[in-house]
């Protein structure tokens, strides 16, 4: 049974989504993040790429280059994080990081987010992702 990774901050969801990429917990994940000088207090977590990125990364997890914007979900690769929850705070862009997995030709996305009744979704209409970033080995 999958057990996905809920966030223990407000502002989690990117060691959370790196987290449940890896198979980590959260407490884990968070010393790893915090040894890296990436603190989930810091709202630039929302905002920039380059945290999970770096995260994924020093476990030697390869991720696309670039965002890749999001056409459908047929189309995303077997394993992704996906920016959904978009809106903007004093120009900035912010989001939510999920992470969405096909297994066994089963489609679902593993949202960190406390206050779900399941953290392994399904509802695909009730998400709105904007984009997303390929993870090509884990």
């Amino acid at each position: 049974m999958l057990k996905p990774v809920i966030q223990e901050e407000t502002t989690g969801c990117g060691i959370a989504s790196v987290a449940n990429i890896l198979g980590k917990t959260y407490s884990e994940m968070k010393a790893v993040a915090n040894a890296m000088g990436i603190y989930a207090e810091d709202k630039s977590l929302w905002s920039d790429t380059q945290y999970v990125r770096k995260m994924l990364s020093c476990a030697g997890v390869d991720t696309s280059p670039d965002e890749i914007p999001f056409e459908s979900w047929n189309a995303l690769p077997d394993l992704a994080l996906l920016s959904i929850k978009h809106h903007q705070e004093d120009g900035k862009n912010f989001w939510h990081w999920v992470v969405f997995k096909r297994q066994d030709g089963q489609a679902f996305v593993l949202d960190s987010a406390s206050y779900l009744p399941s953290n392994v979704r399904t509802d695909f209409d009730a998400m709105r992702p904007k984009w997303f970033i390929e993870v090509i080995n884990s």
